[in-house]
């Protein structure tokens, strides 16, 4: 998260699912052999056979009466992580899934193609940042991320002046002995001088802020705690930034130190408990304390935007003009929409909003005039939603979503249609960007096929060239990337990405992966999925579906699978589950659903819902008891967008999908691995837990329920290759046993 970043919605639950990942690749070794397609399996084929009664799970029944119906909780109890009972349960649930993922030679060879796939490299857009000496100009400098090889982290590497060298600026392998250390986020000082860091160990992102001086490559004295996934603006000068905090713990009670989340100003030297607050101030009761603020400042350092998110459907906007005696002037409040704010030269205000427009229109603003009515509306909604934007020198551009994919545009400051800017195909692109008075914008391309390239845009000539790439041992034209649809059950048609060798045959023999995610208005568009193809050289066939409750269709489309319209995204993935089989890419017999995090849910959902139309399923740091999700961590952020279970109305329709109250004993159910994590510090891993034993008490099936419970490993986020390694080859290793690789 960087610049403009901090004025994303950032989810504070995103998509780190394990076999997404890929967002560090790796080099094939050979050229593999061409896949033969095995007959549909025997269940575990050479796996050891997995009983599912088993002793550790004993039933201690609490009963709750919710709005006049009995719930029973058979393993409440496993809700505790630190008892001593808990730890026993973990330790033999993890003895029992090792001795089935490392029965047998797969895992051993597949451990050999995943380390290599993982050492195809990563590279990140850059920030530029032009700094003066005095009077002089110094060179530009390129601030961008990349991981090469078998490095355990990606780092932030900055180089002087397009044709200079690259040196590692922000390696997190040195913060500290621990071995888990993670770069959690990071901003560069306007004359990129300075950058402030957020880091953490043990991926529980529990963030100090750092200063590194990029001259030196040293840490000034600066430190500030409580920094978790932070937004930070910096002031003009350098002299200081604004920032977010969560509380001290102690000043709130010990279950909401995560919430309550305010905004301070620091200038560099001064101890951090001495920064003032700038924003709530004490008595602005009109916020909630799951409110999340994010700051702006304009380039002269003048007007102070602050953004609320209230959730992933609703945000408000307050600026402050520094040089006046008044205070914040709130732009929007109270409106069921979401605004985006972003500074150019000039103090010029743009705002992308939903407000009456659910594929987004883009207004510019004088901060001097933040009535509503005084905004121009400069790019109108238009038949695909506006995803991102952003402007370098005199260039403004934005970045859309047509079928999930990205095209881009060129635009004047003032929204008068320029050129589009080529990608060449399906792909991701990020919106191009650069600094306030440039000459060049930089952006990132990649596909399913593609792994990421850096574009530099030559904003005199139009011209646009590659100023970093990753070379990837995969030949592309033996890809396949196909678009299908599938028509949900109420009649609404979904699209999702299939991908295979060209060769892989279609008629139903062939193994497959559905993965989804479904929610916080966040769109899965293609990307380069390293370790999937340790999966497609065996003949594999990937999908990946655009389910409603994600972005790639607008606010319309995220709305429709939230809330009481959840149901609407396993209908969705059903939907297309059912379209991979009657289209003959696959059968039953060999298809596994794969997810995690939100996506965690859908799994559940799909194994609860459908038993028999999946084979095996992979379910990543979940959410599953989904009555009593709200209790835990950092779950009442996610209230906006699945409801309270203290209320009546959204009771009901929780309840009503909630994958571990829709257990069944005596069912069929699939194979099922969960995954996750001691340090998860988003979702608990108390949801795995219980899910597995109710799964392992219910099952009428030979097929095993397994758990895999990382300790010092958290959601996902900054976790580093090694364990990535592990986790990567078990979840394969699981995959690859159960449908018969």
């Amino acid at each position: 998260m960087v610049d403009r970043a901090a004025m994303r919605l950032v989810p504070l639950f995103a998509a780190t699912l394990l076999a997404c990942a890929g967002a560090q690749p790796e080099p094939p070794l050979s050229t593999p052999p061409a896949p033969s397609v095995a007959p549909a399996p025997s269940p575990s084929a050479s796996a050891p056979v997995v009983t599912t009664k088993l002793p550790m799970n004993v039933k201690r029944p609490v009963v709750d009466t919710l709005f006049g119906e009995t719930i029973a909780d058979p393993f409440r109890w496993l809700e505790d992580s630190d008892s001593a009972e808990t730890k026993a349960w973990t330790d033999l649930q993890n003895q029992r899934t090792r001795a089935y993922l490392d029965g047998g030679e797969v895992r051993a060879k597949l451990k050999v193609r995943i380390d290599e796939l993982l050492s195809i490299g990563f590279v990140s857009s850059p920030v530029l940042r032009t700094g003066t000496a005095g009077k002089k100009k110094q060179p530009r400098r390129y601030f961008h991320v990349r991981r090469e090889g078998k490095q355990d982290q990606p780092i932030v590497y900055v180089r002087e002046g397009l044709a200079g060298k690259d040196r590692p600026l922000l390696d997190p392998t040195t913060f500290g002995s621990d071995k888990t250390s993670a770069l959690d986020w990071w901003y560069v000082s306007p004359d990129g001088a300075l950058v402030a860091y957020g880091a953490s160990v043990s991926g529980n992102e529990q963030s100090t802020l750092y200063l590194r001086d990029v001259a030196t490559g040293a840490d000034i004295a600066d430190e500030i705690p409580r920094t978790r996934m932070a937004s930070v603006a910096w002031l003009p000068d350098n002299s200081g930034f604004y920032y977010t905090r969560e509380p001290e713990p102690g000043s709130v009670p010990k279950e909401e130190e995560h919430y309550h989340r305010k905004v301070y100003e620091h200038r560099v030297g001064r101890h951090w408990k001495h920064d003032p607050l700038v924003f709530p101030l004490a008595g602005d009761t009109r916020w909630k304390m799951t409110d999340v603020p994010a700051v702006v400042l304009s380039p002269s350092g003048r007007h102070l935007v602050v953004r609320m998110s209230h959730g992933w459907a609703k945000s408000s906007v307050l600026i402050k003009d520094l040089k006046g005696k008044g205070d914040f002037v709130t732009m929007v409040t109270g409106v069921d929409a979401l605004f985006d704010p972003m500074f150019h030269r000039g103090d010029v205000l743009f705002l992308r909003t939903n407000d009456g427009a659910p594929n987004y229109k883009l207004y510019r603003v004088d901060p001097l005039k933040p009535a509503r009515d005084a905004w121009k509306e400069i790019v109108p909604e238009g038949k695909d939603p506006i995803r991102d934007f952003d402007a370098a020198g005199d260039a403004l551009f934005l970045s859309y979503l047509h079928k999930a994919s990205s095209r881009l545009e060129r635009r004047t400051l003032d929204g008068k249609l320029v050129s589009e800017v080529a990608l060449g195909g399906i792909a991701t692109a990020s919106v191009p960007h650069g600094d306030l008075d440039g000459d060049e914008a930089m952006f990132e391309v990649q596909s399913y096929a593609m792994p990421p390239a850096i574009h530099r845009v030559d904003l005199k000539k139009g011209q646009t060239s590659v100023f970093a790439k990753i070379d990837a041992p995969i030949d592309p034209a033996s890809i396949a990337i196909e678009q299908i649809e599938a028509k949900s059950k109420d009649g609404t048609v979904v699209t999702a990405f299939v991908v295979h060798k060209k060769d892989t045959p279609r008629d139903g023999s062939a193994p497959g992966i559905l993965y989804g995610y479904g929610g916080f208005n966040i769109s899965q568009t293609p990307s380069f999925n390293r370790t999937v193809y340790s999966f497609l050289e065996r003949g594999g066939v990937y999908c990946v579906a655009n389910l409603r409750g994600g972005a790639e269709y607008g606010e319309t489309w995220h709305r429709a699978g939230m809330l009481d319209k959840k149901q609407n995204v396993f209908d969705d993935a059903i939907a297309v589950a059912e379209a991979l089989v009657a289209q003959k890419w696959v059968s039953p017999k060999r298809l596994a659903a794969l997810g995690g995090s939100n996506g965690g849910l859908l799994v559940g959902a799909l194994v609860t819902q459908r038993p028999e139309l999946f084979r095996a399923a992979v379910s990543a740091v979940p959410l599953l008891d989904m009555l009593r999700y709200h209790h835990f961590l950092i779950a009442k952020m996610w209230i906006p967008e699945y409801g309270s279970p203290e209320e009546a109305a959204a009771f009901k329709w929780l309840k009503a999908y909630s994958p571990y109250h829709r257990v069944v004993d005596g069912t069929a159910y699939p194979a099922v691995l969960f995954m996750t994590a001691e340090s998860d510090s988003r979702v608990d891993p108390m949801h795995a837990r219980k899910m597995t034993a109710r799964l392992q008490e219910a099952t009428s099936s030979d097929k095993p329920i397994l758990v895999r419970i990382e300790t010092k490993a958290g959601h996902g986020a900054g976790k580093p290759r090694h364990k990535q390694l592990e986790e990567l080859s078990d979840q394969y290793t699981f995959l690859f046993k159960e449908l018969g690789l």
